[in-house]
C-alpha cells in the first residue's frame, strides 16, 4: 500500500538568487495544513485574505527547502523572480488541489529551461512574419474550425482564497 506523499521537489523556471549570487532552482515544498493557510492571517504584514503578501507568507511555510537554503522566510519568497513566484503558487494549488497529471505538466513546463546565468546572451533568431491579412477578403465569423485550448483552471487563486472568517 501506497503511503500518502506529502513533499514534492521543484525545479524553478529562473532559480533564486541569494544576497552572495548563489543560484538556488532547486528545492521541496510540502502539503498544506489548516494551520498553514490560517495562522499568516494572524501576521501584522498580511492586511486581510485578500492581500497579496498573504501569497509570501504562506509559501514561506510549506517551501521547506530552496537551494541550499534549508529554512525559506518571507525575505526569500519575496526576492523571486515573478516567474518563479508564479510557478510556486501554481505548484501549491497544484499539490494541494490538483491531480498527479497536473504535477507532471507542472514539472514538464521547466524541463530544459536555462536558469537566469545559463541564460544565452545572444539575440533569439527572428521569427518570419507571417504574411498580412488580404484588405479585399471577407472576414470569416465561423469559428466553428478553431480548436480553441480549454479553458485552464488558475491554481493561485486556490492560495489567495483563505477566507479570514474564523480569524476574527
Amino acid at each position: 500500500m501506497a503511503g500518502l506523499q506529502t513533499e514534492f521537489s521543484f525545479t524553478l523556471p529562473k532559480g533564486y538568487v541569494d544576497d552572495s549570487g548563489t543560484l538556488h532552482r532547486h528545492g521541496t515544498m510540502r502539503l498544506a495544513t489548516a494551520r498553514d493557510e490560517i495562522e499568516p492571517l494572524r501576521d501584522p504584514r498580511v492586511s486581510g485574505a485578500d492581500d497579496p503578501y498573504l501569497t509570501v507568507v504562506v509559501l514561506s511555510r510549506v517551501v521547506t527547502e530552496l537551494g541550499t537554503i534549508t529554512q525559506v522566510t518571507p525575505r526569500e519568497i519575496e526576492g523571486l523572480f515573478a516567474a518563479d513566484l508564479a510557478y510556486l503558487q501554481d505548484l501549491y494549488g497544484i499539490i494541494n488541489f490538483g491531480s498527479p497529471e497536473e504535477l507532471d505538466e507542472l514539472r514538464r513546463s521547466t524541463d530544459g529551461v536555462a536558469p537566469v546565468s545559463e541564460a544565452p546572451a545572444a539575440a533569439p533568431e527572428p521569427v518570419a512574419d507571417a504574411p498580412a491579412p488580404d484588405a479585399d477578403a471577407e472576414l470569416d465569423d465561423d469559428e466553428d474550425d478553431i480548436d480553441d485550448p480549454p479553458p485552464s483552471r488558475n491554481r493561485r487563486r486556490a492560495i489567495e482564497e483563505v477566507r479570514s472568517t474564523a480569524v476574527e
